[in-house]
């Protein structure tokens, strides 16, 4: 019976005996399976997301030409499933027969951004709406941007901590108007 091992590195490599399986780089194989039961069990501890590593690992390489990299599963049994009939192309041999990880493919790097343009929202969406009413001198309360959007308040301060203060870079102030009422403006 095939027996298969998967390293620590996810690549998979099938043998003819289990013995071989065994001996093969003994301290980088995380372990070993025959089945596709034997590897939904081996694989239980795994973030869904290692399934997309291993899948993408050799996604594209010979003998797997034909498969595509995936962006996400939809669960672990399909991606156990789809790991376990990929991998049945694998010939074993005491030899080692992995399938092969095919190289990271480096980021690429962001490209220089003026500081001091200002963030652009595609015209007519919510971001655009909000950042137009924070950037009046008064700026905006929670109420008259939850009425403008029909978001809730803590979708509100979500969004603007975090697509506006950090994914946009505005400085955004949080400050209470005179009549005690608390709001939001740019300082820029």
């Amino acid at each position: 019976m095939t027996t298969y091992a998967i390293e620590n590195d996810n690549a998979i490599t099938a043998f003819a005996e289990y013995e071989d399986a065994l001996n093969y780089r003994i301290g980088n194989i995380e372990g070993t399976f025959s089945s596709e039961k034997e590897l939904a069990k081996l694989t239980g501890g795994w973030a869904i997301g290692r399934f997309v590593e291993v899948w993408n690992g050799f996604a594209g390489v010979a003998p797997f030409a034909e498969l595509k990299p995936v962006k996400k599963f939809t669960d672990r049994k399909t991606a156990i499933d789809r790991i376990w009939k990929a991998i049945q192309t694998l010939t074993p041999t005491p030899a080692r027969h992995a399938a092969p990880v095919a190289p990271t493919k480096a980021k690429a790097a962001k490209g220089a951004t003026d500081k001091d343009a200002a963030p652009v929202a595609r015209a007519g969406s919510k971001k655009a709406i909000v950042i137009d009413l924070i950037r009046r001198a008064d700026g905006a309360s929670l109420k008259e941007i939850a009425d403008a959007t029909q978001w809730q308040s803590h979708s509100i301060r979500g969004f603007i901590s975090g697509s506006l203060g950090k994914k946009m870079g505005l400085a955004v102030e949080s400050f209470k108007r005179t009549d005690g009422e608390r709001a939001y403006r740019t300082t820029a």
